[in-house]
């Protein structure tokens, strides 16, 4: 058989079966890409579907459509008007109500329309139905409204409909505007950092590929009611799954193109650089996965969920990394780089010039052999200073009328019914009690200064309630009328309090904190929109405080066993953790003094160390694998310089890439996920260009072998005299 032959006859099996994993990749692909239009039909942003079962706001919300007859969601129309509504304006606003309730998904039309005090504004009550399409509903009876009220009559839809309508208005850009210019973003770093037209399709085809496979995974399994699914985890769902599959791309694409430069056929450099990239990547994306397992030890829902969806993400990014980029790279061979196709050069090493080189990354490993304590030392006091401002960050929470940001009718509306109406107008407190309890309860709710009135469920009487005082329930009707009934359900009454204070602000929670308090020993249960807020921050609080510790003794475990050592994974954990801590109080500068955010959710520290220090420990495993490597060969102090000058440049494109799609999350104009994406994306960098290439190497050099111990690659280290490279390092002082 000839030598072109016996070329030919091993070849085609390696086209035949790469070809045969891109077709399994595209189909998986074709059956997921048409989902992403309709993640909405198995997603939900309801903040009380997330909470824990065992929450009082939870227990409150099952039982509610049990008195209030049905499932709906309170929509609260607000009139403002510039002169005071006489009877004949109110009237002609509720015929324009009755009219526009009558369209479909408003579920038993409205309620009276009452005019405040002053004469200058109006409210009524829409129940809006929960299974419809909230934000289309919304702004049609916002727009009908509009059409039908005189000059000087303004409309708002405000209260728990109004800001779901603005909720689901902010991530309805996450289909299109977040990949799109997520994508973008990879594409322009990439084609700067390649010169390349072809390779970054290739890199690009993978990362969405893998979106789109995770996408069916996840999707199905909200379907069939395995895995909640929000816009917020959605939206992270996108942007991890792409950043986690470009960068393990680069690393295995670096890895391609070296053993290019030294191996003449390509399926031999392919094979070469999966087995070099191969514990990497398994290694951080295993990282990640743990980390994000974390999340199910979770009290509330909407993190405990993301912890799947998006450990789902990261294992079809390694698989589609390692499977389907080796099988489209051995295809195109050095065409994928064209027009700078490495050429084969026999004879040449690597490993002979990884320090000698004029760029960036080796001229820095020389400096760090020269001076690596006047590198880290002064690194990691910046650092830590850094980290000093991280306490002035305030997450305990932010008011629902500010989750939006931008312009927001529902906002707007709540100021004007604030102006009129008690602040707590059309998102009331609902307290579940014991029939036999009904007035001890609602004695305590009068005497609160935050509770401007109390009425109870009572199906009997004309507007569904009826007012209840320390006398009892009012009656209906001249005197002597009876009081209608209270409507009774499993021997429970349903009691509502209009709060003094707007439901979503501070001194609203306070409210119901001392509420449950002075209501202890009654087991009556507090629930509704400002008891949802209370309940999620403690629930978020309680996450944050045991995750965190969590997640840094599984991934240091995990280091451990890859690295077999102790120090360095120790080493690897505190510069990671500093690292973390320099982004949080950079973070609480820039949101309290530049943008002047209303403060973070609790959930925002735990969210930003999750991605921060998962994702973070990537690049330090990229760094360290490739040093315990080239330690083996030339001693751990070479090992590092040799590690660093060689990963130098992968782990910064990698770095640029995934700050890249974090911040392309800014997009969307809801305020948790514009703080996840400054947070992570200057992280990342932060890790990147400061930690990775500053610290870890001159610290790691500093200490030598030392950060193997106690694996035999210390002790080997120990008996291959040091002297060569620290008479080098002389020779270079002294030049």
């Amino acid at each position: 058989m000839s030598h072109s032959t016996e070329k030919t006859h091993r070849t085609w099996p390696r086209v035949l079966f790469s070809s045969a994993l891109i077709l399994l990749w595209l189909v998986g692909a074709g059956l997921g890409g048409p989902l992403f239009g309709k993640i909405d039909e198995v997603s939900s942003n309801d903040a009380t579907a997330y909470l824990p079962d065992s929450a009082a706001a939870t227990e409150v919300q099952k039982s509610l459509g049990n008195f209030l007859g049905s499932d709906s969601i309170p929509a609260v129309v607000v009139f403002s008007s510039d002169a005071k509504i006489d009877d004949a304006l109110k009237d002609e606003l509720a015929a324009g109500l009755e009219d526009a309730t009558a369209a479909e998904g408003v579920k038993g039309g409205s309620s009276p329309v009452l005019v405040s005090d002053d004469g200058l504004a109006a409210q009524a009550f829409v129940p809006i139905d929960a299974d419809a399409e909230v934000g289309e509903v919304t702004a049609a009876l916002s727009a009908d409204l509009r059409k039908s009220v005189p000059d000087g009559v303004t409309v708002h839809i405000t209260g728990p409909a109004g800001f779901t309508a603005d909720l689901l208005a902010g991530f309805s850009g996450i289909d299109g505007i977040l990949l799109l210019v997520a994508l973008l973003a990879v594409l322009v770093i990439l084609v700067i950092v390649y010169r390349s037209l072809l390779l970054p399709l290739i890199v690009l085809c993978t990362s969405m590929f893998a979106l789109c496979v995770a996408l069916l995974v996840v999707w199905w399994a909200a379907k069939l009611g395995i895995l909640l699914l929000s816009g917020q985890t959605q939206g992270i769902l996108f942007i991890l799954v792409i950043g986690a599959a470009t960068d393990y791309s680069l690393l295995l694409v670096a890895r391609f193109r070296e053993e290019l430069l030294t191996t003449e056929n390509r399926w031999t450099a392919v094979r070469a650089a999966w087995k070099g990239a191969f514990e990497p990547i398994l290694a951080s994306g295993g990282t990640v996965i743990a980390g994000l397992l974390c999340l199910l030890l979770s009290d509330l829902k909407s993190n405990s969920t993301l912890g799947p969806v998006a450990a789902i993400g990261i294992v079809f990014a390694m698989l589609a990394a390692l499977t389907l980029l080796p099988a489209l790279l051995g295809l195109a061979g050095r065409a994928a780089f064209w027009p700078r196709r490495p050429a084969f050069e026999p004879g040449l090493t690597m490993q002979a010039d990884a320090l000698q080189g004029r760029g960036l990354w080796p001229r820095l490993a020389r400096g760090i052999r020269r001076h690596p304590r006047a590198i880290w030392i002064p690194t990691a006091l910046v650092l830590a200073v850094a980290a000093a401002g991280a306490v002035q960050l305030d997450a305990g929470g932010v008011p629902q009328s500010d989750l939006v940001l931008g312009t927001s009718e529902a906002r707007d509306g709540q100021a004007v019914l604030g102006e009129h109406f008690p602040g707590g107008s059309g998102s009331p407190v609902y307290v579940l009690a014991e029939e036999s309890r009904l007035q001890d309860v609602a004695d305590v709710l009068l005497a609160d200064d935050g509770v401007d009135g109390v009425s109870v469920t009572a199906s009997d009487s004309p507007s569904g309630s009826a007012p209840i005082t320390e006398d009892g329930i009012t009656a209906f009707g001249p005197p002597g009328t009876p009081a209608p009934e209270p409507t009774v359900v499993d021997g429970r009454v349903l009691l509502q309090g209009t709060l003094t204070d707007a439901a979503d602000s501070a001194s609203a929670e306070r409210t119901v904190e001392r509420l449950r308090a002075d209501l202890n020993g009654t087991d009556a249960l507090v629930g509704g929109v400002t008891a949802t807020a209370v309940d999620t921050n403690a629930a978020s609080i309680h996450d944050r405080n045991l995750i965190i510790p969590v997640i840094l003794g599984v991934i240091l475990l995990i280091l451990m066993l890859l690295l077999r050592a102790v120090v360095a994974p120790v080493l690897l954990i505190l510069t990671t953790v500093l690292s973390f801590g320099s982004a949080m109080g950079v973070a609480a500068l820039v949101f309290n003094g530049v943008f002047r955010f209303p403060g973070a959710d609790p959930a925002v520290p735990l969210f930003g160390f999750v991605f921060l220090v998962a994702l973070g420990i990537d690049y330090n495993i990229f760094l360290m694998t490739r040093v315990r490597e080239e330690s083996r060969r030339h001693g751990t102090r070479e090992g590092i310089l040799r590690g660093l000058s060689v990963t130098g440049g992968v782990i910064t494109s990698a770095g640029l890439v995934l700050a890249a799609t974090f911040a392309a999350l800014s997009v969307i104009p809801i305020l948790f996920l514009v703080q996840i994406a400054f947070i992570v994306a200057f992280g990342v960098l932060l890790d990147t260009f400061v930690v990775r290439s500053l610290l870890v190497p001159a610290l790691s050099y500093d200490l030598g072998r030392v950060i193997w111990w106690p694996s035999r690659l210390a002790r080997r280290d120990a008996e291959q005299p040091e002297a060569s490279q620290d008479a080098e390092a002389r020779n270079e002082v002294s030049a």
